[in-house]
């Protein structure tokens, strides 16, 4: 006979909700009912002491099936329901049962005296539910079979007959809902299982692109943006300035080759830190000599992970000039206010239509917009042929 544990919340029960609330359930209620209807059985059992009852025994059974009922719904509270507590109580019920020709009166056993039923019905209710049917049927069928014969001697044939069948509809009756709850719990926590792989396979399948994500917006920024500037001419061959991209961009390259495995960087990234934004920035102007940069770049603080997502936009922002307007004049400020870190990269260039740039182009949509979308915040563009540009970053969650 298996064992009924005692509830906790072990990672096997929070893998199985719906089974470790059953489990609480049929521990906690067994133990309750016993202590209840055990206790109201004692008080019962000395309230009725009609003649051949003998006192003396009864007074024994009054304080062993207190103890028991205690001890039974203790050591079931405690550490759970087993088969010796089981097999116990089943054990004490027909002896108690036996023993009715001198426990109980005949003419109180079909009254509200018999306390001898309702710890009969207490004891087949409650080894249904806390057994396997192999063993709490038979459980059963044996305390209905001692209360039948206790019954029976005690001289009451009507009231043993129909009692021992009220114990055989309860028995049928809680193994049959005992079963059926059993059968639809495992179902449904195999439900939560099944849910529990799809959505881990949905959060790595997710992962995933976002790597790949993040290494084709790198890709796009670094080496793909170098030699996009070298065949437009705006860093021509042999210079510092290419020499200085190509060795970042090496750098980059070793960097993406191994952290393939690297989660993605993303909200929980922004709750570290914080570092300056502002030396970022100066930083990134200084690999970018071929601009005309003017900055205003007061201290500013933000977590890790939204300062490389800032720079890293502002980067992708100063690269579209170079490819785009490499003779323009290119303002980049940094400030904050209203709970909000903003930084606007504006250039008098020739500008362009927004609305006209194609779904597949990537600056625009993952390099900016993208890395603000990633850190919670939002990226604005606006432009107009001959109006020039100006790109708003602006990350809103500064206390």
């Amino acid at each position: 006979m298996s064992a009924l544990p005692a509830p906790t919340s072990s990672p096997s029960l929070l893998d199985r909700p719906a089974g470790g609330a059953f489990q609480l359930i049929l521990t906690t209620l067994p133990a309750l009912l016993r202590l209840t209807c055990g206790l109201f059985g004692a008080v019962t059992a000395l309230a009725v002491r009609t003649p051949p009852v003998r006192v003396s025994l009864l007074l024994a059974a009054v304080a062993a099936l207190t103890g028991w009922s205690v001890w039974y719904a203790v050591r079931a509270l405690r550490v759970g329901i087993g088969p010796g507590l089981v097999a116990g109580d089943v054990a004490f019920t027909v002896a108690a049962s036996l023993l009715a020709p001198l426990l109980v009166a005949p003419e109180v056993l079909p009254g509200e005296g018999s306390w001898l039923a309702v710890l009969a019905s207490t004891t087949v209710i409650n080894a249904q539910a806390t057994a396997p049917a192999r063993w709490s049927v038979p459980a059963g069928l044996l305390v209905t079979a001692g209360y039948a014969a206790g019954t029976s001697a005690a001289g009451n044939t009507v009231e043993a007959s129909a009692h021992a069948a009220t114990l055989l509809v309860q028995t049928a009756c809680a193994a049959m809902m005992t079963a059926v709850m059993r059968r639809w719990i495992g179902r449904a926590d195999a439900a939560f299982a099944d849910f529990q792989r799809l959505r881990r396979d949905m959060v790595l399948a997710r992962t995933a692109r976002e790597v790949e994500r993040r290494q084709n917006r790198d890709l796009h920024d670094t080496v793909l943006a170098t030699l996009t500037m070298v065949g437009l001419g705006a860093l021509p061959a042999g210079s510092a300035a290419l020499r200085d991209r190509a060795g970042a961009d090496l750098r980059t390259l070793v960097g993406l080759a191994h952290a393939r495995s690297t989660p993605v960087a993303g909200q929980a990234d922004a709750d570290t830190g914080p570092v300056d934004l502002d030396a970022g920035l100066r930083v990134l102007l200084t690999s970018r000599p071929e601009l005309t940069v003017t900055a205003t770049l007061p201290p500013c603080a933000a977590p890790t992970g939204v300062t490389a997502a800032l720079v890293d936009a502002t980067a992708a922002a100063l690269d579209n000039v170079a490819r785009h307007a490499p003779d323009a004049d290119v303002v980049v400020r940094l400030g904050r206010g209203g709970g909000s870190v903003v930084i606007e990269v504006i250039d008098d260039g020739p500008g362009f239509d927004p609305a006209t740039v194609p779904v597949h182009r990537y600056g625009l949509r993952e390099s900016i917009q993208g890395r603000l979308t990633e850190i919670g915040g939002r990226a604005e563009v606006t432009s107009a042929p001959g109006d020039g540009t100006r790109i708003r970053l602006e990350w809103p969650h500064v206390d």
